[in-house]
C-alpha cells in the first residue's frame, strides 16, 4: 500500500513538470531502479491505481509500470515521472481446478502461481522459467512458454481481462468461459500490448492439467522427435536437442522406447541464454534450420521447434543487421529484448513497424488518449 503524504510548501511537483497547491497529496514509496527525478508509487487496488492514472493524464505523467522487472528491456521507453509498482495486485482470486479456470492479480510472480496449481496437478502453461516475472508482465510483453507448438501460446490462454485505462477507466473484458467475446477481443489484444490498453489488475486463465508422468531425453539431432508423436516440446541450443514428453507413465515409457537417446524422469527446462544483448528472433517455423545455419558467431540460442521460436543472446551486435534483414525477407522478426542503453543507438529496437500500425495508434487512442502507460516501448516508438 502507498503512503499519502502532504505536500511542502515550495515545489509540491518536485521535478513532475508541473505546479501544484501545498494541499495536494503526493503518493510515493521506494521502489527499485525509480530514474531521479521520478516518484515511486505502490497501489494497493485496482481504485488507487485508476486515481494514479487519472492524475497522471491531466498532468501529462508518462508511467512506468513495474511488474517483476524481468522484461523491462523492450523498446526505447520515454522518461518516466511515475513508477508504479504491481506488488499490490499478488495472489489468486479464485481458483476452479474443476473448470480449469484461474483468476490471478498481475502482479502475482509466475512462480508462486504455478506451485499454488501445482497441488492439483495443474499448469498455466506460462514461462517455464520465469525468474521473478509477473502473470500481468509476462501477458503484457506477450511472452509464451516453451510447449506453444503443442499446446499454443499465452494469447489464448487468456479467457478474461479486468485492467484500468489511461484515464482511470476500470474495465472487465471477456468471460469466464471459451466462446463469450463480442465486439474487440480485448483479452486477447492486451498480449503484447504493453500496457498501451491499460495496466492489467486481474486475468482468469485457462489452465491445464498435468499427466502423471514425464520425461527429458536428449537427442543427437532434432530428426528423432519425429519418432513422437506430438513431443510437448523439442528445444535445440548450440550444445544439445532435448525433446520433452509428458502422458500416462506406459505412453512415456513407449515413446521413449521409440526415440532412443538418454531419458531424465521430469522436465528439466533450460533458461534463455544469457548475454550483454539479448534478442527473440521469429520466423515460419519451417527456416528453424536455416536460422540456425546463418546465426552469427558466438551467438547462443534457444529454439523452440514447431514455432519458429528462437530466444538469442550475443556480446556485441555484430551480424545483428545482417540476421534482421533475412529474418524480416522471410515474414519474420529480431526484436532487441535487453541491451544496455548505449550498446544500440542506432539500431531500432523492434526493427520494420508491423502494417497495422495505424490501426493500432487508433486503438490505442481509445484507451490511453494522452499515452502515457509505458510510452515508447511498441514499435515506431508508440
Amino acid at each position: 500500500m502507498f503512503r499519502l503524504r502532504r505536500c511542502p510548501t515550495g515545489d509540491p511537483g518536485r521535478g513532475l513538470g508541473v505546479s501544484h497547491p501545498a494541499a495536494i497529496l503526493q503518493f510515493e514509496t521506494e521502489i527499485p531502479d525509480t530514474p531521479a527525478g521520478a516518484i515511486g508509487l505502490e497501489p494497493s487496488g485496482a481504485d488507487d491505481l485508476a486515481w494514479i492514472l487519472r492524475y497522471a493524464t491531466e498532468h501529462n505523467l508518462p508511467v512506468d509500470v513495474r511488474g517483476g522487472g524481468s522484461h523491462h528491456g523492450f523498446g526505447t521507453p520515454d522518461p518516466s515521472s511515475l513508477v508504479v509498482s504491481m506488488k499490490g495486485f499478488d495472489g489468486v482470486v479464485e481458483w476452479n481446478p474443476d473448470d480449469l479456470t484461474v483468476v490471478v492479480g498481475a502482479g502475482t510472480p509466475v512462480a508462486s502461481l504455478e506451485a499454488i496449481l501445482a497441488e492439483r496437478s495443474q499448469t498455466s502453461v506460462l514461462p517455464e522459467v520465469p525468474g521473478a516475472a509477473t502473470v500481468g508482465g509476462v501477458i503484457a510483453a506477450g511472452l509464451s512458454s516453451l510447449r506453444r507448438a503443442r499446446l499454443l501460446g499465452t494469447r489464448e490462454r487468456v479467457l478474461e481481462v479486468s485492467l484500468v485505462t489511461g484515464d482511470g477507466r476500470m474495465v472487465t473484458a471477456g468471460g469466464r468461459v471459451v466462446k463469450n467475446v463480442t465486439g474487440y477481443d480485448i483479452p486477447r489484444l492486451t498480449v503484447g500490448a504493453f500496457g498501451s490498453l491499460g495496466v492489467i489488475t486481474s486475468v482468469c486463465l485457462k489452465v491445464l492439467p498435468v499427466p502423471e508422468a514425464s520425461a527429458t531425453i536428449l537427442l543427437d539431432h532434432p530428426g528423432q522427435a519425429a519418432e513422437a508423436n506430438r513431443p510437448l516440446a523439442v528445444l535445440e541450443s548450440n550444445d544439445r536437442v532435448e525433446a520433452f514428453l509428458w502422458g500416462t507413465e506406459p505412453e512415456v515409457e513407449a515413446v521413449a522406447g521409440r526415440i532412443g537417446g538418454s531419458m531424465r524422469r521430469g522436465l528439466d527446462w533450460p533458461a534463455d541464454p544469457e548475454g550483454a544483448l539479448r534478442w527473440s528472433l521469429r520466423v515460419p517455423p519451417a527456416l528453424v534450420d536455416t536460422a540456425i545455419g546463418i546465426l552469427p558467431e558466438k551467438w547462443r540460442f534457444l529454439a523452440v521447434r514447431g514455432a519458429g521460436d528462437l530466444r538469442l543472446a550475443s556480446d556485441s551486435r555484430a551480424g545483428a543487421g545482417e540476421l534482421r534483414d533475412w529474418a524480416e525477407s522471410v515474414g519474420g522478426s529480431l526484436v532487441v529484448v535487453k541491451a544496455p542503453p548505449s550498446a544500440l543507438p542506432d539500431f531500432d529496437p523492434w526493427g520494420r513497424p508491423p502494417p497495422g500500425l495505424e490501426l493500432q495508434r487508433r486503438l490505442i487512442s481509445q484507451f490511453d488518449p494522452a499515452r502515457i502507460i509505458n510510452p515508447g516501448r511498441l514499435p515506431a516508438g508508440l
